[in-house]
């Protein structure tokens, strides 16, 4: 069939317009067809125990719950765990960019919401804290929430966006991680550094120092996992699978063993399953 111009040129903008920037047509990435072509999991991950701790004298991730449950996710497909570092400001992005297929304890805020997917299923639940000099007097939130006093927080995360709307007052100094965050505190930089409670118990054990509380009113929420939008079926693997992990206490079980190989008593640490706590 003979096209006119008009035609012709409207075919090529089509053709253009599903093309990248690198001139590749993207594909429907992060399926669970692609997953197993590829023959591996790839889950972002971050230096940040006891979610994902690296073995600095391999370099290999060998613990952590987030370790745990991307080589039981890639088991359950059959196929081999890929670590892929990024940093939590960066997770959503390598996602979208397809570098990873997903990133777990990535609170679903309504903003990830908008461009990643997570499944119903919550992956644990965890208490808002902070590691704080011994001699800084605070139980409140309403305690730290002056000029005069420096908290650091890891940028881009539900902890950052939390300070911001409840402590503005305070000088709140952001940094890409977990582990700059806390070695700010660590060089006295900062009078606090607010994380998670579980992060902040791996590290007051690691530094020896400071003091861990959790502020009033309590903040307690669920965290889970995100994968790209646009694929359901992924989505419903991933609710499947998070909820086989918590309803079984795997992810409990995962939890404490890290802290048993921490040095860390379990029972002295809070549960992350919210019928335990």
């Amino acid at each position: 069939m003979k096209m006119n111009r008009r035609e012709f040129s409207l075919l090529a903008g089509a053709a253009l317009a599903s093309v990248t920037i690198a001139g590749v047509v993207p594909a429907a990435a992060g399926t669970i067809e692609d997953i197993k072509a590829r023959g591996s999991l790839r889950v972002g991950v971050t230096q940040a125990p006891p979610w994902y701790s690296k073995d600095p004298a391999t370099g290999e991730w060998t613990s952590g719950v987030g370790v745990s449950a991307g080589k039981a996710m890639a088991e359950a497909l059959g196929v081999n765990f890929e670590p892929v570092e990024v940093t939590w400001g960066t997770a959503v992005a390598a996602l979208q960019s397809n570098k990873i297929d997903i990133m777990f304890v990535l609170d679903a805020t309504e903003e990830r919401k908008q461009a990643a997917a997570f499944p119903d299923a919550p992956l644990l639940y965890y208490s808002l804290a902070v590691l704080a000099r011994d001699d800084l007097a605070v139980s409140t939130w309403e305690d730290l929430n002056k000029a005069d006093i420096k908290i650091a927080v890891p940028q881009a995360t539900s902890m950052d966006k939390f300070l911001t709307e409840n402590v503005a007052n305070a000088d709140i100094q952001r940094f890409p991680g977990n582990t700059e965050a806390i070695a700010a505190f660590q060089s006295g930089r900062v009078d606090a550094v607010c994380l998670f409670h579980p992060p902040l118990i791996a590290a007051r054990q690691r530094l020896g120092s400071g003091k861990i509380v959790v502020p009033t009113p309590v903040t307690s929420n669920a965290t889970s996992a995100a994968v790209r939008q646009g694929d359901a079926d992924f989505v419903a693997f991933v609710d499947a699978q998070l909820r086989e992990y918590y309803e079984s206490g795997k992810i409990q079980t995962w939890y404490e063993e890290f802290l048993t190989g921490f040095g860390l008593d379990p029972k002295a640490a809070p549960p992350i399953i919210k019928e335990m706590l």
